[in-house]
């Protein structure tokens, strides 16, 4: 755990436990590359913009990730914070001064087997905004394991799908064709990155149509290309052709050298 290129002082990092105001990025090394990354970065800057007001110097991030990874082999997944140690909780709107905090883990093997999960009505706030209110999503997500699920899929109070907890949805209909759920949800990475290659729709997918889809599939850096067994006590295929070249696709991809 390093703030701004060295090791973290637990003092200067209590701001994210006690007012936990900020925005973050996740992204997947494996041998010192990231599927990606030009996307991440940039993600950093417009969420830096929206959050603080404040521009983000994304060659300083790049560079600490860098030096995060430097030296470990394999896969890790790198988590970049961006938050200021000063910000005070009751005036937010003082001009900020935002620190990058840049935190590592071992990366899962891909790709990830399917997953079960349970429809629950939620919307995240600034949804649009990659930030680190995660209390109600966690909140979905602990309760659909508790009832025998992995994961929650949201929807919000018009009955329109929107996004997992910690992941993008996409869906392939009986036709073949990849629709991805039209509404408030984050721009993820990797739900961009297979946008670009793989033809596509994005239209609005209610409740009843997601249960009536050939497949589904949940899409971040982590895990790539997940697919999702059942949604609900609906089952779904898993093995979809289509959805097999996607995930095949998206794990041959190069990706940008640190």
């Amino acid at each position: 755990m390093e703030l701004n290129g060295r090791p973290a002082d637990p003092e200067a990092v209590k701001t994210l436990a006690l007012t936990n105001y900020g925005h973050f990025t996740t992204m997947r090394v494996d041998d010192q590359r990231v599927r990606g990354l030009s996307l991440h970065l940039a993600r950093l800057a417009r969420d830096c913009r929206a959050v603080f007001d404040a521009d983000l110097d994304t060659g300083r991030v790049r560079a600490y990730v860098r030096r995060a990874a430097t030296g470990q082999h394999g896969s890790l997944v790198v988590r970049v914070s961006v938050f200021d140690p000063a910000l005070d909780m009751g005036r937010p709107s003082s001009t900020a001064t935002p620190h990058i905090l840049v935190t590592t883990r071992p990366g899962g093997p891909l790709p990830t087997p399917p997953m079960r999960v349970k429809t629950v009505r939620h919307v995240r706030d600034t949804a649009a905004v990659k930030h680190l209110g995660l209390f109600g999503a966690l909140h979905a997500r602990r309760a659909a394991q508790l009832d025998g699920y992995d994961d929650a899929l949201f929807h919000g109070p018009d009955g329109l799908v929107t996004e997992g907890v910690t992941w993008n949805v996409g869906f392939i209909t009986a036709d073949d064709t990849i629709v991805w759920p039209k509404g408030d949800v984050l721009p993820g990475v990797t739900m961009a990155l297979l946008q670009e290659h793989h033809e596509h729709t994005t239209a609005p997918v209610t409740l009843e149509q997601a249960h009536g889809m050939r497949a589904a599939f949940a899409t971040n850096t982590s895990i790539g290309v997940r697919a999702v067994s059942a949604i609900d006590a609906t089952a779904l295929q898993t093995e979809h052709p289509t959805l097999t070249a996607m995930r095949d696709a998206y794990l041959s991809r190069p990706g940008e050298t640190l």
